[in-house]
């Protein structure tokens, strides 16, 4: 008997995605749970798998097209007895890759026959894929062949430079339609820019002590497998200064007639991913621990690049933090990401010179931010001092660690 696998409500009122890969072709047999597709949504990559074992008869969508929810994604014929039992498809959820660390190389860096299949986790293939490399002719040097990340690079380096060297004819233009995450990034940001009247605050930190502060606790980080920036500075002690400004924390409704102050901090990250932009939040700054969130900041940018985000991990964000620092650039005008009241952007550190109290001129790290927020509810002044505290912490790193409980 044949069925059809309806699309399913992914989440957050998603109705359509881009089918991204068939990973069986029609006529092919399948097992139960087995991956038959991926499928890319606004903010994630979702592996679609199959409900019964089965042939699969029939595509109903080609890799690139949108797939409707609600819509027949692919025809399995199944034994009688399965299609009894079976009603509409269950609901699909993403299916994150586990994080592991990369395994220990050997000397055995031979690449495969054409008969046998890579050694690869999905997240590499992905990669493969993009790069359109056939694995079996990349040599691996992680336990038992397996194609490392790592051993990607040179491909990617090759290609880079071959775009950069290709000769540009301006005759010729190109178009492409706008579509998953760049497309709900475009309706978020027009969104947020015409609905908030936004304003922007900018001021400079010298971070030369907490830099320091750093690099004393790096290696002991490192022994742990864990890298530390400063990013998790940077969230605790937004986290602090926002207790003191719970109006940075706090969400406004549609029409302005209502303001919710929120008791997590969950502070979100804007990530550059090959989809587009990404804002994941670390839940619950307010109650972890600098070790707790290197080692959570670390995770989701990685699956953030990925483009292989869970869910949650896009929605309840409270205030964000743009980086732009790890680019390039020192001022911005960051649109705040609707619905809360208030985004910064980071800028690069530089060395300046600056006077000392003695008088005397040396160089320091200095960082330049730039705050935008929502003037229906936040006022300059309020920002100002809010800033001021956040800069403390992070001049005075003694000052913060005195405040965390």
């Amino acid at each position: 008997m044949k069925i059809d696998f309806i699309l399913p409500d992914i989440g957050e009122g998603i109705v359509e995605c881009e089918l991204v890969e068939w990973h069986l072709a029609e006529g092919a047999a399948v097992e139960e749970d087995q991956p038959v597709a991926d499928v890319m949504t606004d903010k994630a990559l979702v592996e679609i798998t199959a409900m019964h074992t089965g042939i699969i008869t029939k595509h109903y969508w080609k890799k690139g097209e949108i797939a409707k929810v609600g819509q027949p994604l692919f025809e399995i014929q199944v034994a009688g007895e399965q299609a009894a039992n079976t009603g509409t498809a269950e609901a699909v959820t993403a299916q994150v890759e586990e994080q592991k660390a990369p395994e220990a190389k050997t000397n055995d860096q031979t690449p495969l026959g054409s008969n046998a299949k890579a050694l690869a986790s999905p997240a590499v293939r992905r990669i493969a894929r993009e790069l359109e490399l056939d694995l079996n002719q990349v040599a691996g040097s992680g336990k038992e062949g397996r194609v490392l990340k790592e051993d990607l690079l040179p491909y990617q380096q090759t290609q880079v430079a071959q775009s950069v060297n290709q000769p540009v004819n301006p005759a010729v233009n190109r178009t492409e339609p706008i579509t998953g995450i760049k497309a709900a990034m475009a309706k978020q940001m027009q969104a947020a820019y015409s609905s908030i009247p936004h304003f922007t605050y900018a001021e400079s930190i010298d971070v030369t002590e907490l830099e320091a502060l750093r690099q004393e606790l790096k290696p002991e980080f490192e022994q742990a497998g864990q890298r530390l920036s400063l990013m998790p500075f940077i969230m605790k002690a937004l986290a602090l200064a926002v207790k003191q400004f719970p109006i940075l924390n706090s969400q406004v409704n549609a029409d302005c007639t209502q303001l919710t102050y929120l008791s997590d901090i969950n502070i979100g990250m804007a990530v550059a991913s090959a989809k587009g932009l990404l804002v994941p939040n670390i839940k619950q700054v307010q109650n972890k621990t600098l070790r707790e969130l290197a080692a959570e900041i670390t995770q989701v940018t990685e699956l953030a690049r990925q483009v292989r985000l869970p869910p949650a991990s896009m929605k309840g964000g409270t205030i964000t933090i743009s980086n732009i620092g790890v680019i390039g650039g020192t001022v911005a005008t960051p649109i705040i990401n609707k619905p809360e009241v208030a985004i910064v952007a980071l800028g690069r550190m530089h060395k300046l010179p600056r006077f000392n109290v003695a008088g005397e001129v040396e160089a320091r790290l200095i960082m330049d931010i730039s705050w935008s927020a929502d003037h229906r509810v936040v006022d300059g002044a309020t920002l100002a001092h809010f800033c001021n505290l956040w800069k403390s912490y992070l001049e005075k790193p003694a000052r913060m660690l005195a405040e965390l409980s």
